[in-house]
């Protein structure tokens, strides 16, 4: 029995070194980043910056393919289906942790169908109003939407999607009933805010920042723990300090491969993502939009896993005490 055993534990070792030696000139031909949003939307910009500095340490192309719908479920399934060799990845936000809460029923298990990656950075949110809207602080704010309890219009960038996800923080921590709007992505809610056809709307600050510097909408708070260092947010309060005891958000982003990618791709795979997290262009590029990125072990696989399913129970109780769903 112990021959035999031995001689099973030899072959699987043969096996495994056949396989990674089959993998060491991965990757061979262009890689596919799927972003499971809009096009021109924040989760959009991250991915083109990563795919960008991704180029140099796989010495491949990487191609920036959105494939949008149902809050970034249908792009995350097109990946847990897709073939599991390191050529068809997933570059998904906060909302892969709160689908299993909002949806009854998903087309893939978010910690079964996936490979993990690394977490890649972190965004805070703003909290910005229509250009006319009778506030012009935090404070201010609080009151009118007080005396307008259930009149309030908050759009968000689609049912998941992180502004919809901050909305409800925002309502829950208000006490104050507020309508949702849903649009097919940020640029279309980010327009109508512009335009006043909604009054607020909880929006990262990638994409917010410019609209906030050409004073076409109103800010009033940001989602981090600290006051953030860009210019035009510098004298923003965070929403915790202007009196929303504990309210802290921020949008963060990982990669995913399909569930079986083997494992010599996988440590390819994330050491290029280590590498290209370093590059001084994507780190630049990162903070002058507000964001972060990501230095800790949430880098390491395990981590990134142990982080989602923690993130998965906050946001679930988040979820299921708001009554919101998108069946």
């Amino acid at each position: 029995m112990g021959i035999l055993k031995n001689k099973v534990a030899a072959a699987a070792i043969g096996l495994i070194a056949v396989t990674n030696t089959a993998w060491a000139d991965y990757p061979e031909k262009p890689v596919v980043l799927v972003v499971p949003f809009a096009a021109g939307g924040p989760s959009d910009k991250i991915a083109r910056d990563l795919a960008e500095a991704l180029r140099k340490p796989l010495a491949q192309t990487v191609i920036v393919d959105n494939t949008a719908g149902a809050g970034g479920t249908i792009g995350a399934a097109r990946v847990a289906r897709a073939t599991p060799d390191g050529y068809t990845l997933l570059v998904h936000h906060i909302g892969i942790s709160t689908a299993p809460a909002l949806y009854k029923k998903l087309p893939y298990k978010t910690l079964e169908d996936f490979e993990y990656l690394g977490l890649i950075n972190e965004a805070p949110s703003t909290l910005i109003g229509k250009p006319g809207l009778a506030a012009n602080n935090f404070a201010d704010l609080r009151k009118w939407i007080s005396a307008n309890d259930g009149k309030v219009n908050i759009a968000n960038a689609g049912v998941g999607s992180a502004s919809h996800l901050c909305g409800l923080i925002l309502q829950a921590t208000l006490q104050s009933k507020m309508t949702f709007v849903p649009y097919k992505g940020t640029a279309p809610a980010m327009t109508d805010l512009m335009g006043g056809q909604v009054d607020l709307m909880c929006e990262q600050a990638t994409n917010a920042v410019p609209q906030i510097e050409a004073k076409k909408v109103k800010v009033f708070g940001v989602t981090s723990k600290q006051r953030m260092a860009l210019p035009s947010l510098a004298q923003s309060p965070t929403l915790a300090e202007a009196g929303l005891a504990g309210f802290e958000m921020s949008v963060w982003h990982g990669v995913y491969a399909p569930k079986g990618t083997p494992s010599a791709v996988l440590a390819k795979l994330n050491a290029a993502i280590r590498t290209a997290l370093k590059d001084p262009e994507l780190v630049k590029r990162q903070e002058a939009l507000g964001v972060r990125v990501v230095t800790d072990t949430r880098l390491e696989p395990a981590e990134h896993k142990k982080y989602v399913e923690a993130e998965m129970n906050r946001w679930g109780k988040i979820i299921k005490d708001s009554g919101e769903t998108a069946d």
